[in-house]
């Protein structure tokens, strides 16, 4: 279970580096701004939600709860 909650923790990192880098153009545009500026920002929300999704499922954060 840990090694699942430090993939899915690494996937947005590995979202906002390395696509810019790849998709570095002009068009297409997404929301009307430039490429890297609308991949950066859809992976900004995806890391919200994908965050929500570690923390539901980590174990850890269930140890505490039974706790109190």
């Amino acid at each position: 279970m840990r090694i699942l909650v430090r993939c899915l923790a690494a996937i947005p990192f590995v979202g906002m580096l390395i696509g810019p880098i790849l998709h570095n153009k002009m068009y297409p545009l997404i929301l009307g701004m430039p490429f890297p500026l609308g991949w950066i920002t859809v992976w900004v929300v995806l890391t919200a939600v994908i965050m929500g999704i570690v923390y539901a499922i980590d174990p850890a954060n269930r140890a505490e709860e039974d706790a109190q």
